[in-house]
């Protein structure tokens, strides 16, 4: 039985940090229709990304601000990850996505100008990390039905660093060993802000 039930608090305890296999494992699709305990799972995890952004909580329990949350960040080996971010009108947007992969995306590609940041990375890490602009997810929602779901901007790479989370890659695998501030070549690339 996980500890992590729908009521569950999670902190950055919880988390799991760099250096740890399950952050390179190839994680295991989740069986449909989902059982409650994965959705329990689910609904930690989305209220950990809640908790995290919200000032008075996050300082309560000392939490990180995150956007994004993999299920093997927590130490599970499944297919899932929850989102929780404002949308470019302000719009909070929600995502419980299980066995999400990309099904299509765009040759322009994103970077954000700061680099990206990770809640299993306790360190600052500079450089650019090249992203689709546009991707479309195939997926499953909490009922199991199949969801297509389009992003782009902020939300591609919010969805792309996750996605990268279930199948063992962390962000700066994608920053150049030579130079971080490298962007690939021959393809249109422009920083997101």
């Amino acid at each position: 039985m996980s500890k992590f039930a729908s009521n569950y608090i999670i902190t950055m305890d919880d988390i799991v940090r760099e250096g740890d296999p399950i952050l390179r494992t190839v994680t295991e699709p989740v069986s449909l229709p989902l059982d409650e305990e994965t959705l329990g799972e689910m609904d930690a995890m989305m209220l950990f990304l809640k908790n995290s952004q919200d000032e008075e909580l996050a300082k309560k329990y000392k939490l990180r601000a995150g956007v994004g949350l993999s299920a093997n960040q927590i130490g599970l080996n499944k297919r899932m990850f929850a989102a929780y971010f404002s949308d470019d009108k302000g719009v909070m947007r929600e995502y419980a996505l299980f066995n999400p992969k990309i099904i299509s995306h765009s040759e322009a590609m994103i970077y954000l100008p700061e680099s990206e940041g990770c809640l299993s990375v306790d360190r600052s890490v500079q450089g650019f990390v090249p992203r689709y602009e546009r991707i479309q997810i195939g997926a499953f929602n909490r009922e199991g039905e199949p969801v297509k779901l389009r992003f782009r901007g902020f939300a591609a790479i919010v969805m792309q660093h996750e996605l990268d989370h279930l199948n063992g890659i962390m962000f700066y695998d994608h920053i150049s060993k030579e130079n971080p501030y490298k962007l690939p070549t021959g393809v249109q690339i422009s920083s997101l802000y």
